[in-house]
């Protein structure tokens, strides 16, 4: 099967999962070493403290799942739409992320809970800025549904089933971005701290601006979804 994603849909899937793979490490690494982006591992401590009676730890984590789930519902209102095309107001929906993040660096220099919040806000509405594209499902914060489609894809293979080759190649993508944003994210918090996350802030936005510009700058003759 031959690929068919656009330039647009590499360049972003790439982009936002190193973005949301250096939130997460950064998080991770801070004062409450709280993993950002992704909510199973939450969840499972939500409910471990809560049958330990320990009503902060309770509270934060119970905050983490709300303010994700904030961002999505944030991004849905601004997207309109599962399906990931060109002439959503992905740009804004960018925008927003960056300038959450922006905001998060200072309370997470005063150990503030709310710096962590603003950040899962921020993943929450990139994760849901797109569900799908072509059939193969977009998510750009997490891992555990692209390394499933790589098992399966792989299982396909052995038995010498059809096998798509844009699914594999999409999320063979997004776990290597998630991945070195991990990397890099480790590696810049060792050497500047919470600052580090003026990174990630500034990717978006700068995808958020290449977003902006191919939409406009793509020939007119090529009809918009």
């Amino acid at each position: 099967m031959g690929l068919q994603l656009p330039r647009w849909v590499w360049l972003g899937a790439g982009s936002l999962a190193c973005v949301a793979g250096m939130v997460n490490v950064i998080g991770y690494l801070g004062f409450e070493h709280q993993a950002i982006t992704h909510l199973t591992g939450t969840t499972s401590l939500l409910a471990s403290a809560l049958v330990g009676a320990d009503a902060r730890a309770a509270a934060h984590l119970l905050g983490m799942i709300l303010a994700f789930f904030a961002g999505a519902a944030l991004s849905g209102m601004i997207v309109q739409d599962s399906a990931l095309r060109l002439g959503r107001r992905y740009g804004l929906a960018l925008a927003i992320e960056s300038a959450l993040l922006f905001a998060a660096v200072p309370l997470f220099h005063r150990q503030q809970i709310l710096g962590a919040l603003l950040a899962a806000g921020a993943c929450g509405l990139q994760n849901a800025m797109a569900s799908t594209y072509s059939g193969s499902v977009v998510r750009t914060t997490h891992l555990s549904g692209m390394i499933t489609d790589l098992g399966i894809g792989l299982g396909h293979a052995l038995r010498r089933r059809p096998l798509s080759r844009q699914r594999m190649s999409l999320s063979a993508l997004i776990v290597a971005g998630f991945f070195a944003g991990g990397v890099l994210g480790a590696l810049s918090f060792r050497r500047y701290g919470y600052d580090a996350l003026y990174l990630p802030a500034l990717l978006t936005g700068a995808t958020g601006v290449f977003y902006a510009l191919y939409r406009h700058l793509r020939p007119p003759s090529m009809p918009q979804a």
